[in-house]
């Protein structure tokens, strides 16, 4: 498969260029891509590649039996492989699938205090438990989560160029609308994408055979790959029930009005708190986003919500898109009917595409629900309200936290929906594509 330019190749790219680079550890959900990317990476920046991959390889789980100094390890590999060279300064060892092997983080103190040679890890988030490492090398080592394909990343693997996308955020910038061209191409892309998710080998499958052949299958598979992993890697049985319970109702209660995750609808006489552990194993293997209900519309937003009051969305749109039943899969893929389930889909698709920008996700809804709104960010100076509309309907709890003198941190907010560029005075309304680029244009708003 001809790899996908990511953003990852960048970081990489700068990480090399850091004399004082540290070990670095590539952590993500299965399936997007890690590995390719770290190895295309590889090949074109050191002469010699030490790739170990922990769950291939079980032999090499070995290396670290006699410590983790650089020498004992470089050794013990020597041994198993003698074959391969160890150039300083031009080589880089490649840990795969950390999670099978945590003794390996270990070693990265080692080979910082060292400084003979460049280390990077990989591993699933499903599996990385930093609990059960003797010592994860705290202040000697670099985390860099990665994410399935985003939709800038998209955009580029059908040919779109640095510039055209400087061009799309222009028309942000200026507030100009597009064209009926330029937002109809625009938007069916971006109606692609939520049926696809960004998962590459999908992706990639896609451009090469320019239709949906296949996706809908290899999204299936996928999706039963995490429920196996879940089986896998979450060893306490009652624990792996609950995170089942979790991830096999997720599109349900998206398909609801609120929205909102109530556990006693899967588990009778359950309690949403006893499950917010399993919530938080999900989200730490990177298959959901939850997004905690604020208690207030103020800043800060870290504190200010109800741990036990939440929604989850998938990190990835293919997941909620391969969980649909049949009839739902072919409305989609037939009649682009996105509507269907409530918005879920449009909900979903922003909520991760926030998520991909750094955003943590929070949303608000008072007792009278009176005011609901879908997320909320901040910039410098205030609170965000953001609202995503399936049909050009009013948007009364937007104009009411704008309006009412009891939000003071709340100056503006979007819409996003199927609509051009606009600005009301209040709030900005946005087509749903811009999503990708709302941090860099928050951060670059003049007051």
């Amino acid at each position: 498969m001809e790899l996908l330019k990511r953003k990852i190749d960048t970081f990489l790219s700068t990480w090399k260029q850091n004399p004082n680079r540290k070990p670095l550890i590539v952590k993500g959900a299965r399936q997007i891509g890690k590995t390719e990317s770290i190895r295309f990476f590889a090949k074109n920046n050191y002469k010699n590649v030490v790739e170990i991959n922990f769950v291939f390889q079980k032999q090499y789980k070995q290396i670290f039996a006699d410590g983790y100094e650089v020498d004992s390890i470089i050794k013990n590999i020597s041994l198993l492989n003698p074959r391969l060279s160890f150039t300083e300064g031009e080589t880089l060892f490649f840990f795969d699938e950390l999670q099978e092997c945590p003794d390996c983080a270990t070693c990265l103190k080692a080979f910082k205090i060292d400084g003979r040679y460049d280390v990077i890890c990989s591993g699933s988030l499903m599996g990385i438990h930093y609990k059960e490492i003797e010592s994860n090398s705290v202040g000697y080592k670099e985390d860099y989560e990665m994410y399935s394909l985003d939709f800038e990343e998209f955009l580029w693997a059908k040919g779109y160029s640095e510039t055209m996308i400087d061009s799309i955020y222009s028309h942000l910038e200026t507030l100009r609308p597009f064209s009926d061209l330029e937002f109809d191409v625009l938007m069916n892309a971006f109606k692609d994408y939520m049926i696809l998710g960004g998962m590459p080998e999908i992706v990639y499958n896609y451009i090469a055979k320019k239709n949906f052949s296949g996706s809908l299958v290899t999204q299936k598979q996928l999706h039963l790959d995490y429920e196996e992993d879940i089986t896998k890697y979450a060893k306490d049985g009652m624990e792996r029930t609950k995170i089942l319970n979790i991830y096999r109702h997720i599109s349900i209660f998206l398909a609801k009005d609120n929205k909102k995750f109530q556990i006693t609808k899967i588990a009778p006489k359950a309690r949403n708190r006893e499950y917010i552990g399993s919530v938080e194993w999900l989200e730490n293997a990177g298959i959901i986003s939850p997004c905690y209900c604020m208690e207030s519309v103020e800043l800060p937003l870290k504190g200010n919500y109800n741990p036990s009051q939440y929604k989850i969305y998938f990190k990835d749109t293919g997941m909620l898109i391969a969980s649909l039943d049949e009839e739902a899969q072919d409305d989609l893929r037939i009649n682009k009917n996105f509507a269907t389930y409530k918005g879920a889909i449009y909900e979903n698709i922003v909520a991760d595409m926030l998520v991909k920008q750094g955003y943590n996700l929070f949303y608000y809804k008072n007792e009278k629900s009176t005011i609901v709104m879908d997320f909320f960010v901040r910039n410098s100076s205030g609170l965000i309200p953001i609202e995503v509309k399936t049909s050009d309907n009013a948007t009364a709890s937007l104009n009411k936290l704008i309006d009412a003198d009891k939000y003071p941190d709340v100056s503006f907010g979007i819409k996003l929906c199927n609509k051009n560029i606009g600005f009301n005075g209040k709030f900005y309304t946005l087509p749903y594509f811009l999503t990708f680029l709302l941090k860099r244009w928050l951060k670059e708003m003049k007051d």
